[in-house]
């Protein structure tokens, strides 16, 4: 029996990465190393110490003391764990679910019609409003908070891949692939899930930056994660009222996230090029 091997789309040249890349891998190596042993060597940063309340940047707190007195620095570091574990749970469990999802109705019409009207639905409705109303009716807790944000995301990842797997599916291979008599698993599996599983990685690096910017908002308005348990938007949340005074409270977090976050979308961007090289193309031109 002939067997028919579906070919890659796209075969660019590798580049050498750039700055902007590579001081992106150091931050999110470093944010990375933050978030596994920071809480191991600092601890949680939930000591309390009146004495030292809004304290400024100093050799003794690197980023200031917040007004509880507890160390800025130490809370944000501890803080990276939290966020850096939303971020990654729910680019996992959301290409998990929306990648099949599209997957499956990109190739059969009947079950596009079923899961686009049900993605419609979900994303007519703004996606940091639907977390906060799971986070209200499931409880608070880190998995409550990876479910609420990956909620939305799911219809976004389907809807993408459903319009890849549509591509693919009028390629030629796929038809020599059908007219061999290929099993419909064998064609998605070895022909059409390893076609897509590119434009899939670049959005896993968005939908891990958004989660991780979602995190931050839910925690900042009090509905993310608890307060004995550090992150990035509850310690910046924690500073909000003493802004004016304290500014180091808002900032060092704040910086935190806003590199990190950029740094995903740079890598997001980077892998974007190398699996669409006409993309990269018209940018150098």
């Amino acid at each position: 029996m002939t067997t028919v091997s579906s070919p890659a789309l796209s075969k660019p040249k590798p580049a050498r990465p750039g700055v902007a890349v590579s001081l992106s891998l150091l931050a999110l190596a470093v944010v990375i190393l933050m978030a596994i042993f920071g809480p191991l060597v600092f601890g949680l940063g939930n000591d309390l110490n009146p004495m030292m309340r809004l304290k400024p940047p100093s050799a003794i707190a690197w980023f200031g003391t917040d007004n509880l007195g507890r160390d800025v620095f130490v809370r944000t570091v501890s803080g990276a764990r939290n966020s850096v574990t939303v971020g990654l749970c729910t680019a996992i469990v959301v290409l998990a679910i929306g990648g099949t999802l599209g997957v499956v109705a990109g190739y059969f019409n009947w079950v596009d019609r079923i899961v686009m009207r049900l993605a419609d639905g979900l994303m007519a409705i703004p996606g940091i409003l639907l977390a906060i109303a799971l986070v209200s009716v499931l409880g608070g807790g880190l998995v409550t908070v990876i479910i609420a944000i990956s909620v939305p995301e799911i219809p976004r990842t389907a809807r993408l891949m459903r319009s890849v797997v549509l591509s693919i599916r009028e390629l030629p291979f796929i038809t020599a692939a059908i007219s061999v008599g290929s099993s419909t698993p064998k064609i998605l599996l070895r022909h059409i899930v390893p076609n897509a599983i590119g434009m899939l990685s670049v959005q896993a690096t968005y939908v891990c930056a958004a989660a991780i910017l979602s995190e931050a908002a839910l925690s900042f308005l009090g509905v993310g994660t608890p307060p004995d348990v550090p992150s990035w938007g509850n310690v910046i949340a924690s500073g909000k009222e003493y802004f004016r005074l304290a500014p180091w409270i808002i900032a060092f977090p704040g910086l935190l996230l806003s590199i990190m976050v950029l740094s995903i979308n740079i890598l997001g961007d980077r892998l974007r090029d190398r699996f669409d090289p006409r993309l990269a193309a018209r940018r150098a031109s």
